[in-house]
């Protein structure tokens, strides 16, 4: 492999950014495509576009008879859940085993145990002081399911600025709609808030903790198989 290339591939990894290393199997031919940098005009846009919701690598034919290998660099898709919550408590085992890296945030210590929360990275700090550590990026999703504005508004507004995949928030149509009045006094634009998705979760007539834990972790997925070919814009602070 071209050191160039492979320099660059690093880089893309790093900073967890999506990328695929196109490779002609006769010529040996190789070019790096980085999703940052958008599909438009790229003959494989379509192919390249699915290979990057799927991760996964394989060989393409391509219509003027060149046989291709797509390796595809995915960065591990993270959800990050603003509550330690009993909804919290039910979606961060099933998020691991769907194979998602969990977070969990909340300044309430009386929550935020290790006891609650096994296994799982944890903060027991403000989102706002926490979340520069984390890192928020597009193969982030977050879930902000405290119902309590200064723990989940910081949040959100972090989450819509940096393009994270998907945004949601636990809430009655009415609660949000409150939610939208705060984060546009912010400077949160309409487009982005109409992003969040609330109330979270897909409409399955959930009731308990658990349920809605699904109907959430299935509409996470949802996103990130489907989310567009564009990388969204940064929304001003």
């Amino acid at each position: 492999m071209d050191l160039v290339l492979l320099k660059a591939l690093n880089a893309e990894r790093a900073a967890r950014r999506a990328a695929i290393l196109v490779t002609d199997t006769r010529s040996g031919e190789q070019r790096l495509v980085k999703e940052a940098d958008g599909l438009a005009g790229d003959p494989l846009a379509d192919t390249l576009q699915a290979r990057f919701r799927s991760g996964k690598s394989g060989r393409i034919e391509t219509g003027d008879g060149r046989d291709l290998f797509l390796t595809v660099s995915v960065p591990p898709a993270r959800i990050l859940i603003i509550g330690a919550v009993h909804i919290s408590q039910a979606l961060a085992p099933m998020a691991r085993l769907a194979g998602f890296d969990v977070t969990v945030v909340d300044p309430r210590t009386a929550f935020a145990t290790t006891e609650r929360f096994e296994g799982v990275r944890l903060f027991a700090e403000w989102p706002q002081d926490v979340l520069p550590e984390i890192g928020l990026d597009r193969y982030t999703a977050v879930a902000a399911l405290t119902h309590d504005p200064k723990i989940d508004d910081p949040a959100l507004q972090a989450a819509l600025q940096t393009g994270c995949f998907y945004v949601g928030a636990l809430g009655s149509r009415k609660t949000h709609g409150k939610r939208r009045e705060r984060l546009a006094s912010l400077g949160v634009s309409e487009a982005a808030l109409d992003r969040i998705a609330a109330p979270i979760g897909l409409a399955i007539g959930a009731a308990s903790p658990a349920e809605i834990a699904v109907s959430v972790l299935a509409q996470i997925i949802e996103a990130l198989r489907t989310r567009p070919a564009e990388t969204p814009a940064r929304e001003a602070a």
